[in-house]
């Protein structure tokens, strides 16, 4: 049976966001990532006078033709793009604008897999055989017309776009919502593989990273069609049985993973990597502040999400990159913040305190739903 799998992936998301709050900023290019400015001040300012540690979280395409990208450092990417625009991330708002096009997105079509804060997988499937038993002749114009109301649906709810692939599989899908950026809806069916997918890198396909991506061009195989007409043995060869099967499958445009609509999570977490290392004594208000903060969201995404946990932990990074973790587990689940906050300053007793700090997280594990719901 064919399947009707799409992914959707928001447009540049954390940027678009930023830019319905400031729309005069649309066509430049903008940068964001870096803490928030102090005091109130403009968050706006031009990326040259950044200066500091941080890397960016994401850019507009306008900004992205300097050839800036996510996870780059400011301090390079002001190089590259000193006149561009830099603002701070806020992630708090990230997320509401999750939520939003999601929703959106689960009132037309219900059968969805989350895959973040900014892209989801559809299965379409029913919603395509439903129109064909009406007499809709076209399964993929179906799927297609289904791709552009969902596209329609996040930009009423949110004033943002997304672009959409509709494949037969998840694999596929994802290759192709990034086709058609920004804004487009691409549709691809079996036989659209050798034309559309053999020529892209290798490294299009999720689950080829650098490291075998490099190994496949020493090989000699850069195109997606190159490693679809490899030996089999050549493969696994070099990349074990299990991986080298898979990418002879994955060029062929193989899947048949399923859209998982729902999965428990394992635990929630907050953390923040702060600007300038902090010394353990001389910032200990500042650190204080920021670790009941952290204790705080916590608990409010645990609420947001109808679970209480009883595995409480701490997460540290020095200014040497060592991390540390310590946990704790309480008698019973909890979900309140001056609780969650007691058990991680215990934790916090129980770690070395000689050295700057470079990050600070709070994790609640061992969920549960309120009243062992399971």
């Amino acid at each position: 049976m064919t399947r009707f799998i799409a992914h959707l992936d928001m447009d540049a998301f954390y940027a678009s966001v930023e830019l319905l709050r400031y729309p005069g900023l649309r066509g430049k290019p903008v940068v964001i990532g870096g803490p928030r400015r102090p005091g109130g001040e403009n968050p706006v300012r031009a990326l040259r006078e950044y200066s500091g540690r941080g890397v960016i979280t994401t850019a507009t395409y306008e900004a992205r033709k300097f050839g800036v990208n996510s996870g780059m450092a400011l301090m390079k990417a002001a190089k590259l793009a000193p006149d561009a625009l830099l603002l701070p991330a806020d992630f708090d708002e990230y997320r509401r604008y999750s939520r939003m096009f999601k929703d959106a997105v689960r009132a037309l079509a219900p059968e969805i897999e989350d895959r973040g804060i900014d892209e989801i997988y559809i299965d379409f499937t029913a919603l395509v055989e439903a129109s064909a038993a009406e007499g809709a002749p076209d399964p993929w114009a179906r799927a297609r017309v289904l791709a552009t109301d969902v596209q329609r649906a996040v930009r009423e709810s949110t004033g943002l776009t997304c672009s959409i692939g509709v494949t037969p599989n998840k694999l596929l899908s994802k290759i192709a919502s990034e086709l058609d950026k920004p804004g487009g809806v691409t549709v691809l069916r079996a036989e659209d593989v050798p034309a559309r997918i053999w020529p892209l890198p290798v490294r299009k396909i999720n689950g080829i990273g650098p490291k075998a991506g490099a190994k496949l061009e020493a090989l000699g195989i850069r195109a997606i069609g190159e490693l679809a007409r490899a030996d089999p043995a050549l493969l696994v060869a070099h990349f074990g049985r299990s991986y080298g099967a898979w990418m002879h499958d994955a060029a062929h445009g193989r899947d048949e993973r399923p859209v998982v609509t729902y999965s428990e999570p394992k635990s929630i977490s907050r953390e923040t990597t702060f600007e300038d290392d902090l010394h353990p004594v001389r910032d200990r208000e500042r650190l204080s502040r920021v670790f009941t903060g952290l204790c705080v969201k916590v608990a409010e995404d645990l609420a947001r999400k109808g679970y209480v946990g009883r595995t409480i932990g701490l997460k540290l990074r020095y200014d040497n990159f060592k991390t540390v973790t310590r946990d704790r587990t309480l008698a019973e689940p909890t979900g309140d913040a001056a609780a969650i906050r007691r058990a991680a300053g215990e934790c916090l007793k129980r770690v070395p305190l000689d050295r700057r700090i470079r990050l600070l997280g709070v994790r609640v594990g061992s969920l549960s739903r309120p009243g062992g719901g399971g």
